[in-house]
């Protein structure tokens, strides 16, 4: 540079300090990120994840509603026995019901044992045989209600066998059949939750495959460029994946906050309508509507699951294309 360039540039520097205006060393700089933040593939992938993540955690509270209504079905259903007393020809059936709740009474491991009356047998048939009915003629079994305490210790193969000698109208019924239904049940309602999460998984990530997909084929020209300056395979990939998990987070969590928000509707208005029969009615099938602190920590484990599916696959995404690009 001449000594009258050198002077010219001096005199321009000094101007641009006295004016107040920065200099060219002083200049911001915008630093515009590789994959552009608000895109229409973007919000698109928000709402596929955010519906995804609603569903998968509708899933997961659903079954352990169903299952913590199953174990608690199942632990009433094993603390009571019944005891079917038939009317038989020739034996008066009321000295025979008295007998069989001797029996049951005197049996260890009986908390209480109640006779049903002729009356109350007859109304547990109204539900299906409608009222006003005659059925004196009928060889409708006397019911004895039996409950286990709550520590066990009840030998009911001995009941049985007792009640078989002494009283031998009488049957025991310890609901094996119905429990094991239960558990059959719960089992195939866990199995199928499983099934939705899996399905769910899967969706998510090919929606993520296909929009990391598009975002490389968009950028393809910067990535090209940033390859040509000497970018590291790493360092490209690395900002797709900062990407995808910042919008697998977005939309996981708008997806399991809405999940949240109904369940918590779902137990206060179950709360509300509680003592009505409908209420009572939905309270004997799901209980009070609540899927507890596990309940919750299971959904707030699934946001983080999808948004780390959606970060580990849009990686694989891209470092798949970038082998491709060479």
């Amino acid at each position: 540079m001449s000594t009258t360039d050198r002077a010219t540039a001096d005199s321009e520097a000094r101007k641009r300090e006295a004016s107040g205006a920065p200099g060219l060393d002083e200049l911001p700089r915008f630093e515009t990120p590789i994959v552009p933040q608000a895109t229409i593939s973007g919000r698109a992938l928000v709402a596929v994840v955010a519906i995804m993540t609603f569903l998968a955690s509708l899933t997961a509270g659903a079954v352990m509603l169903v299952r913590a209504a199953a174990s608690e079905w199942q632990s009433e259903v094993a603390r009571e026995v019944t005891i079917q007393v038939r009317p038989v020809s020739g034996r008066d059936v009321e000295a025979d019901v008295a007998r069989a709740a001797a029996i049951a009474r005197a049996a260890p491991g009986i908390a209480d044992v109640r006779p049903y009356s002729s009356e109350e047998t007859l109304r547990l048939l109204e539900p299906w045989l409608g009222t006003g009915l005659k059925l004196d003629d009928l060889p409708v079994p006397r019911i004895i209600v039996v409950r286990v305490t709550a520590g066990g210790g009840a030998d009911l193969g001995e009941l049985r066998r007792t009640l078989a000698e002494q009283v031998p109208p009488a049957g025991l019924d310890d609901h094996r059949g119905f429990v094991a239904r239960m558990r059959a049940m719960s089992g195939a309602v866990a199995a199928g939750g499983l099934a939705v999460l899996a399905l769910v998984l899967v969706a998510t990530v090919l929606s993520v495959t296909f929009a990391t997909s598009a975002a490389m084929a968009t950028n393809r020209p910067v990535i090209e460029v940033l390859h040509l300056i000497g970018a590291k395979d790493a360092f490209i990939a690395g900002h797709f994946q900062r990407h995808f998990l910042q919008l697998g987070l977005k939309g996981g969590l708008i997806g399991g906050g809405a999940a949240i928000a109904l369940f918590a509707l779902a137990q206060l208005a179950s709360g509300a309508f509680a003592g009505t029969p409908g209420g009572d009615q939905l309270a004997a099938l799901f209980g009070s509507f609540s899927i507890g602190a596990l309940g919750y920590l299971a959904i707030v484990l699934l946001v983080g699951l999808i948004a780390f599916v959606t970060a580990v696959t849009s990686r694989r995404t891209v470092n798949r294309t970038i082998e491709a690009m060479h």
